[in-house]
């Protein structure tokens, strides 16, 4: 496969490209020189997620081409609300709780796009809060240099809002409906500080994005452009980035290395190459390469390995991936003496179920009932008499087993093992 003639076409064949204000006219915008492009991110819990990867990636893909990014983080629109894509209200947060999510936030972000040093001066990229333009702009001053540029007419004809008021018992609130003029009047406010001319955001954003441009527009007499990105489902139509423990966090405290990495290695076939081309900066050609040997070997999982390699070292660095990697190879082959406090320390916050015991000693059989490997006291036993369980990777026959720490890994942990793929974690915390 050819490298691709310009930033447009290969959104296009990464399958990135949902919506395009004026196409020709913002490929040639990007093609004369470096632009300044901005995507918005809301605080609306302490972590941003694997779906705000889409938009996270795409800015660095501008940056790549020299042109330079700006992440919003929604200082004040977070404590506001966005509606689309919603059926109902959003809960309202303290200024305090939004504030600390902001900081949380920001830390993320910078790992994933360059930031001085590590960029060309003109593509160097740019952290701002709109809670610094929003907060002291009186209701008055909203009205009067905001609102009067707005046709309620054409408001509710936006999908965000027009979905809520077909909703028999539902309608909108003032405080969502002006959710809309708060966005466009951040795009206005990048344009005249930074010279910002293009905005991303997810396909559900488009309303408020376009609305955005109108403003620029208006207040500056200036072109600027829309870009939305698809927002991203599995083949088989299930919602991306969801898994039966919940939402895949960035954030590692919430979501471990090892459970991100995991994640991805367990894409259907069907995703994977997808995935690749959306997730991951391998060129195309590349990626046409791990598909064709895929597809001769899919038993070998070659594309699901290298999305999540890419995957984990973009979030969580090469020591994330490596103690992904290190994790997975020992429960796979039952050899948990490389293991590290850290790993384990992984695999309780939510790889397996993990119980913690403060007791000096407790009972094998007690164990193996209390963590539900076994349904009773009863059937541990046979389990432990028949072979069938292990402790730290060693098989176990004596019944009457007391597990005292001694013999603990790090002297903290214990993993019980019944089968192949029946895990639970001691952990002493005491």
């Amino acid at each position: 496969m050819s490298e691709v003639a310009s930033l447009l076409e290969e959104l296009r064949q990464r399958e990135l490209l949902a919506q395009v204000s004026d196409e020709a006219a913002l490929e040639a915008h990007l093609e004369s020189g470096s632009r300044t492009v901005y995507c918005g991110f809301d605080p609306t819990a302490d972590s941003l997620h694997i779906g705000n990867l889409v938009p996270l990636i795409t800015l660095r893909r501008f940056q790549r081409r020299g042109h330079r990014p700006i992440l919003l983080i929604g200082g004040a629109t977070g404590m506001i609300g966005d509606p689309s894509g919603r059926s109902a209200e959003r809960n309202l947060n303290t200024a305090d709780t939004v504030s600390g999510w902001v900081d949380r936030i920001r830390g993320q972000v910078e790992g994933l796009v360059a930031f001085g040093a590590r960029a060309d001066a003109d593509s160097s990229a740019v952290i701002v809060n709109n809670l610094d333009w929003t907060a002291d702009l009186t209701v008055i001053d909203f009205l009067r240099e905001i609102g009067k540029h707005f046709s309620v007419n054409q408001m509710i004809q936006r999908d965000s809002v027009r979905s809520r008021l077909e909703r028999e018992g539902e309608g909108i609130s003032y405080t969502e409906f002006s959710y809309m003029l708060l966005q466009a009047n951040d795009y206005a406010e990048l344009a005249g500080r930074y010279g910002c001319s293009v905005q991303i955001g997810g396909s559900d954003q488009w309303g408020n994005i376009v609305s955005g441009m109108d403003l620029v527009r208006r207040k500056l007499g200036r072109e600027s452009f829309a870009l939305t990105l698809p927002l991203i489902t599995r083949a088989d139509g299930s919602k991306f980035g969801k898994t039966a423990e919940g939402t895949v966090w960035l954030d590692a405290r919430r979501t471990s290395p090892y459970a991100f990495y995991q994640f991805w290695l367990n894409t259907a076939d069907a995703d994977a190459v997808r995935f690749l081309k959306i997730f991951t900066f391998l060129e195309l050609g590349e990626v046409a390469s791990i598909a064709a040997e895929a597809q001769e070997a899919p038993e070998r999982r070659l594309a699901q390995r290298r999305l999540a390699e890419e995957v984990t070292t973009l979030v969580h660095g090469p020591d994330g991936l490596a103690s992904a990697e290190r994790i997975t190879a020992a429960l796979f082959d039952g050899d948990l003496a490389g293991l590290s406090e850290s790993d384990l320390d992984q695999l309780a916050q939510d790889g397996m179920g993990c119980t913690d015991v403060a007791d000096a000693e407790i009972g094998l059989l007690a164990a193996l009932a209390d963590s539900g490997l076994a349904k009773s006291r009863g059937e541990a036993r046979k389990l432990v008499a028949g072979n069938g369980i292990r402790v730290n990777g060693a098989v176990q026959s004596d019944v009457e087993r007391a597990l005292d720490w001694q013999d603990a890994l790090h002297g903290r942990f214990y993993l019980l093992r019944k089968g192949k793929k029946n895990w639970h974690m001691l952990r002493r915390t005491a």
